[in-house]
């Protein structure tokens, strides 16, 4: 079942480098009416709750909710969406 969370994270630490992307990115966020910011909410809350569960570490994902709150704010939501999927990243490379 940890095999479950770990592509969780995989999946959310691609879609917030996805979004990192400079002009793609952005073009991503505001073509979808930031939709995007949303649905990246609901999986780190998923990643997050899967975690919590089979009491894995999880503060990647805190990070994602965090970003997915404040990433319509130009700029610092490219430089939160890096940070997260390099924090989400290392915490699912270092998961067994």
């Amino acid at each position: 079942m940890n095999g479950n969370v770990r592509t969780m994270k995989w999946v959310t630490a691609g879609y917030e480098a996805l979004l990192g992307i400079p002009l793609i990115g952005a073009g991503i966020v505001m073509g979808f009416s930031y939709t995007p910011l949303f649905i990246g909410f609901i999986l780190h809350a998923i990643t997050l709750i899967l975690a919590n569960r089979r009491g894995l570490s999880a503060y990647g994902n805190i990070l994602g909710i965090v970003t997915s709150l404040v990433a319509w704010i130009p700029f610092l939501g490219f430089i939160m969406h890096i940070i997260t999927a390099i924090m989400i990243a290392i915490d699912a490379a270092r998961q067994r």
